[in-house]
Parts: C-alpha cells; sequence; structure tokens
C-alpha cells in the first residue's frame, strides 16, 4: 500500500491573489487602521502618519531578515526590551607607571594569579587522586626515586 508525503509543508498556502492569509492580514490591517485615520482626522493627516503604518504593514507581510519574517525579529526586539539584563563591569588592571631608565618596549610584569583556599584544596584533591592512582605501580616507583 502506498501513501502520498506531504511536501513543502513549510511553505505557506497562497490564499487571496498572490498572498498568504498572515500577509493579507498584515496589509488589511494597516489599510484599515489608515482608512480609520482618514474618517477622524482628513487626508492630509492620515497620509502623514498613514505612511509609517502602511510601511510596518508591508514589513510585516513581506520583508525578511536572515530568510525569516520580520515578526520573529520584532518579538525577539521585544523580548530584549523588556527583559532583564545582566551588565558585568570589566576591570581593567593598571600597569605600572614606567620608571627613567626603562625601555618602553618591554611588556609590564604579568599579574600572577594567587591561590584561594577552593583552589588550594582542587590542586590538592587531584594530586592526591593521581597519587591514588598509580600507588603500587613501577611508574610511581620511577617518581620517588627521581
Amino acid at each position: 500500500m502506498q501513501f502520498q508525503v506531504p511536501q513543502f509543508i513549510e511553505i505557506e498556502d497562497k490564499i487571496i491573489g498572490p498572498l498568504t492569509f498572515r500577509q493579507f492580514v498584515y496589509l488589511a490591517g494597516a489599510g484599515g487602521f489608515v482608512v480609520i485615520l482618514y474618517t477622524f482626522l482628513g487626508l492630509y493627516l492620515a497620509l502623514l502618519l498613514g505612511a509609517p503604518i502602511i510601511l510596518f504593514g508591508a514589513a510585516l507581510a513581506f520583508y525578511k531578515i536572515n530568510n525569516r519574517p520580520f515578526i520573529y525579529a520584532l518579538e525577539a526586539a521585544f523580548y530584549y526590551a523588556f527583559s532583564k539584563k545582566l551588565y558585568l563591569w570589566k576591570h581593567e588592571q593598571k600597569t605600572l607607571p614606567q620608571k627613567a631608565g626603562q625601555e618602553k618596549n618591554i611588556p609590564p610584569l604579568l599579574s600572577i594569579p594567587r591561590l584561594s583556599q577552593n583552589k588550594l584544596k582542587d590542586l590538592s584533591w587531584s594530586l592526591d587522586i593521581q597519587e591514588s592512582m598509580y600507588a603500587g605501580t613501577k611508574e610511581n616507583e620511577l617518581r620517588r626515586t627521581n
């Protein structure tokens, strides 16, 4: 028994002429809003305020960013604008002042990291584990002689 496998499932169907249903709703919504502006404000104010609305509706219907609809970029922008953000301060290390007679092309001294109590415990634990791994082997005896 053979079954027909659907193809092109990611492509929306063209329902109203060359437009998909979603594109039609965006354009009709923008056009309807401009008609409402025209009835209440007159021709010149409707043209002035309606032009950005028509452009926004056209962008929602046709504009794509990285082959994804504009609505996804708009959603990401709103999510970013209204979500909590974590700001980190990156501390820059100060360089030592140059003494007279020193050459300027010598790099400044590197700071030596300090061992905290936790890092010291981790280091001693890893050394203990390695020592117990090699206990009773020839490699351990070689380490003791060297």
